[in-house]
């Protein structure tokens, strides 16, 4: 029995240490499986506290295809209310000005064109920066980008551009003026389509700035001089502007989106983009500048947004509620063709979109503010 216990005893030192090991190693696996990412973490913080908050208000285009799109997949997905204010870029963009003033914080992301966004909000100092908001990987990173990030403004990262087309903004009925005539801007200058074309007003920020900008850049000041000399009906409706060219009371409308006219083509009027001019067009983000007020009442929500807004899904709904090109490299694009559009990314270097984009606050102030200066003198 002596020899029998000392063997015993012999043992227990190296089974105490294997007992011990065990001990230690359990913990150590539990907590590597429990740790999450730091993104993860903050993401279900946001979207916790996102959930309490109920809503995110947001101003966006108006586009009842849009905004049922965000109704079936945000707010279903998310359990978070949007409210969305639409109208026309400068009505809205005076009241989120005139609330701040006022000290009073509604809206909490705003998503539209660059211009009224440089020159209405930027200058009032209500913009809190974009990319701190990013926190899902798949947003966050900018090999999922064309280009990489790209910023409307000069450093802050105030406005993310998320969208890059080639503008398509001439549109023509064609059984009143048949696309084949057309080849040149000059075309446009052709006596027998004299009070024939309509423009959406280049006197204020949008599409028809955007068109009237370019035309100034690549045809000059008395081409437009000559364009106003057609007797060029000028509109601010852009819904009565498609329903008069798909009803032939137009041949041809400039600076409209294909959003615009959508609806309308959908129901079979004859509304079709004109073929690209042989002096080119320039690339848009549309409306797909997306920009976070200061203050807002919805913080997380507006964060939970915003992610949404620029993942793949978000991306997608967006761009084919508005026939606009997503710079997402996982997001396809090449269906715009069949709608007159053509995404930058699918036949345009980086370089290449530089040299003719006209969103950005350097092309608004250096291009599009004098053009607009321009515009008010023959207009008004």
């Amino acid at each position: 029995m002596e020899e029998i216990r000392n063997v015993g005893a012999g043992f227990k030192p190296a089974l105490f240490g294997f007992m011990l090991s065990c001990m230690i190693a359990i913990p150590i696996a539990v907590s590597a499986q429990t740790v999450k990412p730091a993104w993860q973490s903050d993401w279900d913080k946001t979207l916790d506290l996102a959930k309490k908050e109920g809503k995110v208000v947001v101003s966006l285009t108006t586009s009842a295809e849009l905004r049922a799109a965000i109704e079936k997949q945000f707010e279903k997905r998310f359990g978070i209310d949007v409210e969305p204010v639409v109208g026309r870029a400068t009505s809205v963009i005076r009241k989120i000005i005139d609330e701040a003033r006022a000290g009073v914080a509604y809206v909490d992301v705003h998503i539209g064109g660059s211009e009224s966004v440089v020159t209405g909000l930027m200058p009032e100092g209500v913009l809190q920066a974009v990319e701190p908001a990013m926190i899902l990987p798949e947003v966050r990173d900018p090999k999922q980008w064309w280009g990489g990030h790209l910023w409307v403004d000069t450093g802050k990262r105030l406005a993310y551009t998320s969208m890059a087309h080639l503008s398509e903004t001439l549109w023509h009925n064609p059984q009143r003026y048949r696309g084949e005539e057309f080849h040149s801007l000059d075309d446009l200058l052709d006596e027998k389509l004299k009070g024939k074309i309509a423009m959406l007003d280049p006197r204020t920020p949008g599409a028809g700035a955007s068109l009237w900008s370019f035309l100034r850049e690549v045809k000059g000041e008395e081409y437009l001089k000559r364009l106003v000399g057609q007797k060029l009906i000028i509109g601010r409706d852009p819904r009565l502007l498609a329903e008069n060219l798909g009803k032939g009371s137009t041949s041809i409308v400039m600076g409209m989106g294909y959003y615009s006219f959508a609806a309308f083509i959908k129901a079979g009027l004859p509304i079709q983009a004109l073929p690209s001019p042989k002096e080119g067009t320039y690339v848009s983000g549309g409306s797909g500048h997306l920009v976070m007020l200061k203050n807002a009442p919805h913080a997380n929500a507006s964060k939970v947004f915003v992610n949404w807004f620029l993942s793949k899904e978000g991306q997608e709904i967006f761009g084919k509620a508005l026939g606009q090109g997503s710079r997402r490299l996982d997001v396809d694009t090449k269906w715009l063709r069949d709608i007159g559009i053509t995404g930058a990314k699918d036949v345009l270097t980086i370089e290449q979109y530089y040299k003719r984009e006209n969103q950005s606050e350097d092309k608004i102030n250096r291009l599009r503010e004098p053009a607009a200066a321009l515009a008010r003198k023959l207009l008004d």
